[in-house]
């Protein structure tokens, strides 16, 4: 099977298996290498790593646009339920099955909130679709449980946050590859601010393939 993957620059990211359709961390309003509008966004679902802004991004916009179902945390769940979103919460841990197959929540090691309000713990998100597993890290530190996260759910690809100051860099991000051992490592969350790493040069797995996607690419992985 074929899973369709368009980045929209940044962490955020459009996975499609022909039927189904999810937008992850939908950061489009501010972010200055995106390709796409709020509006050009169609999908079912919203799955969100945590609640900045960079991340929740225009979430609320386009879940209304879609009358999509936001899966996140509880926190999140309840910020945008009550700007007419509809919502299906989870947590760390925890699993959601759905149409396309399943989102499973996991840990990261950052923070969340948005404009002074606590959205609840940080996490990364396992999305299986298309018979792929895609692992979103979300923003995390390198942590040693992304080896146990990679034996349980042996993602075909990881999208892992390379840009450094906020996350990790580029060579912590490379030890976390090989650690969590996908096909596939795209880099993320780099380049979209001065404050970042501006290549993904530096980032070497030595197990897996950097596919490295430019803002508005879709990537047909199988």
């Amino acid at each position: 099977m074929t899973l369709s993957i368009t980045f929209l620059g940044h962490s955020g990211f459009v996975l499609s298996d022909g039927t189904h359709t999810v937008a992850l961390d939908p950061f489009l309003t501010g972010n200055p290498v995106a390709q796409h509008k709020p509006a050009d966004i169609h999908c079912q679902w919203i799955a969100l790593t945590h609640g900045h802004g960079d991340h929740l991004g225009d979430s609320a916009a386009i879940a209304r646009a879609n009358r999509a179902t936001v899966l996140a945390n509880y926190e999140i769940c309840e910020f945008l339920g009550s700007q007419g979103c509809q919502t299906d919460p989870g947590n760390t841990g925890g699993q959601i099955k759905t149409d396309f197959g399943f989102v499973a929540f996991t840990p990261a090691f950052h923070s969340s909130s948005v404009e002074g309000r606590y959205l609840g713990q940080p996490g990364g998100l396992i999305v299986n679709m298309g018979g792929l597993t895609f692992y979103h890290c979300g923003d995390t530190a390198i942590f040693s449980d992304m080896k146990l996260i990679g034996e349980i759910y042996r993602p075909d690809i990881a999208a892992i946050p390379i840009g450094d100051r906020y996350t990790m860099g580029p060579d912590l991000a490379s030890r976390a590859a090989d650690m969590i051992r996908p096909r596939w490592a795209i880099p993320i969350h780099y380049k979209t601010f001065p404050g970042l790493a501006q290549s993904a040069a530096g980032f070497k797995p030595s197990i897996a393939t950097v596919k490295e996607l430019q803002p508005g690419e879709t990537w047909q992985a199988s």
